[in-house]
């Protein structure tokens, strides 16, 4: 076969392979995600390893099963506890009036309208009353919210499948720890073996420290925002629910806090609207606004850089770059999924693309 002949049906697999990967997108999704959480869970089914009773050592299958019972325990418990409470709390701000809340602000939207047309921020005609209206109308009206909810409840049969395979294949990923490895070895020719196997073996330890550091990441912040904010005088199950929507949001980079913070106002706002704004509401706005950025302090200065640099030896404006560039590509998803993505991508330029000197640059970090 000449070079063109080559070229033609390297071309013709390529389009096999992507539209593959297409059409069958869910499972992969399915696998991916059961990867995940087999590298989540290793730890866990490493530590099992090492009990004995009677001398036997616990089979693989039931340190499996084990750990899949822990991590959906965990997970159902937090569900069934917390997510009512949140499911609550987005119903109470759905039932509230807009023009409630505007009324409740009129004094202090007005006084804002004046110091802004003061210093020429803004047209002196501009009504920033009508525009804080109109902006509060998406975020507390509950029309999203209802979608969202009706939504979940349209796809609970797409619920339960996925669910099923994701633990159907994460068991016997945490069963047998190198069958992920097989799978993907099998796609690759046998003269890039050892270098798949180094990959992957890198990839598998960076993600485990990455997704349980993010996992302590989220409930350090759910912890910090609601004991800080009980503190400052917010109700406890206001503040509960505070807490958990700002650890979750706080998955998303750099924009993520700001939106916690935003949706902790909006909420001692609606769950304050009998008490007088300068007097009572204000100041505990403020108290608010501290007691999350202090949390924001700490979890930048001690959790963050842990997190974020050292789990996957990278640069901190390196990963703010890359960040940004996922985020201009795929929106928030993107800005989440970034960190991981870019860690796999620079470890399979290391060890199959080495002997590039930009590759180089930006994987010699991962030597240490």
């Amino acid at each position: 076969m000449n070079n063109s002949g080559k070229y033609v049906l390297g071309l013709v697999v390529l389009c096999l392979v992507v539209f593959a990967c297409w059409y069958f997108s869910s499972v992969i999704a399915y696998v991916l995600i059961a990867a995940v959480v087999s590298f989540i869970g290793r730890p866990l089914v490493n530590w099992l390893g090492r009990i004995e009773i009677r001398g036997i050592k616990l089979p693989s299958a039931v340190k499996a099963a084990l750990t899949l019972g822990l991590l959906w325990a965990v997970f159902i418990f937090f569900f069934i506890t917390v997510i009512p409470l949140v499911i609550n709390e987005f119903r109470h701000l759905s039932d509230t009036s807009v023009e409630q809340v505007v009324l409740k602000l009129e004094a202090p939207l007005e006084d804002m309208g004046n110091t802004l047309s003061q210093y020429g921020a803004i047209d002196r005609h501009e009504d920033v009353k009508r525009y804080v209206s109109d902006n509060l109308v998406e975020f507390v009206s509950g029309t999203r919210i209802k979608s969202f909810f009706g939504t979940v409840a349209g796809t609970v049969s797409g619920l339960v499948v996925a669910f099923f395979s994701i633990t159907f294949i994460a068991f016997f990923f945490l069963k047998d720890r190198y069958l992920f490895s097989r799978i993907i070895l099998a796609l690759l020719p046998a003269r890039y073996e050892e270098s798949g196997q180094n990959a992957l073996d890198s990839i598998q330890k960076l993600l485990v420290r990455y997704f349980g550091g993010m996992f302590v990441d989220v409930i350090s912040i759910m912890t910090l925002n609601t004991i800080g904010l009980s503190l400052v005088g917010l109700n406890f199950s206001h503040a509960i629910v505070v807490g958990v929507v700002s650890g979750v949001l706080n998955v998303i980079p750099y924009i993520g806090p700001l939106i916690g913070i935003l949706f902790g106002m909006v909420v001692g706002i609606v769950s304050n609207m009998e008490l007088p704004f300068y007097s009572e509401v204000f100041p505990l706005l403020i108290y608010m606004v501290v007691a999350m950025f202090v949390t924001q302090v700490v979890d930048s200065a001690f959790l963050q850089p842990f997190i974020y640099g050292n789990s996957v030896h990278a640069h901190p404006l390196e990963i703010f770059l890359v960040i940004l560039m996922a985020g201009s590509i795929a929106g928030i998803p993107g800005m989440i999924l970034a960190i991981p993505s870019y860690t796999v991508l620079r470890v399979i330029l290391k060890e199959f693309f080495n002997k590039y000197r930009l590759v180089k640059k930006l994987t010699q970090s991962l030597e240490h």
